[in-house]
């Protein structure tokens, strides 16, 4: 592993632009804190009310899609994957998101919330990633799931 890559402990919305392609209004992490190497990290999101879901999710009680948070775990584990294994000589081109497994929903998130993506690394072979993740609004757990990604370096 890259000596850059063990001193990275966190990424503010310009690294993360780096290290992922999604772009508003598809991004859905603000910043990524407390990496620890390609072990875990925790992704965060601010949800304001002028993003564009909530025009029709749903116009007079304005829930976050679950399937928007699901999502942002994907995007917080993939940033650390293509963080771990860029190089000079190497760079992924794209993690795409492969599986999802053990998928609850525990809370609704509104608007005024930050969502945690508390994510841990469970296994990896190759260029396939699998983590555990959990979406944190406070110290209440809003979702859960299991995912897998794969790195596409060519």
């Amino acid at each position: 592993m890259s000596e850059t890559a063990r001193e990275l402990g966190s990424a503010d919305i310009q690294k993360v632009l780096e290290l992922l392609p999604h772009r508003y209004p598809f991004l859905m992490i603000d910043r990524i804190i407390e990496i620890d190497r390609d072990e875990s990290c925790i992704g965060i999101k601010n949800v304001t009310i002028n993003e564009p879901q909530f025009t029709g999710h749903f116009p007079n009680l304005p829930v976050f899609p679950g399937v928007l948070l699901i999502e942002g775990m994907a995007q917080t584990a993939g940033a650390i994957c293509c963080r771990h294994i860029m190089t000079d000589e190497v760079r992924t081109k794209q993690v795409f998101f492969m599986t999802i497994d053990k998928c609850k929903f525990r809370k609704p998130v509104v608007p005024g919330d930050t969502v945690r993506y508390h994510m841990r690394k469970l296994n990896q072979r190759r260029t396939m990633w699998w983590f555990r993740g959990e979406a944190r609004v406070g110290d209440t757990l809003v979702a859960e799931a299991e995912i897998g990604a794969m790195l596409v370096t060519e």
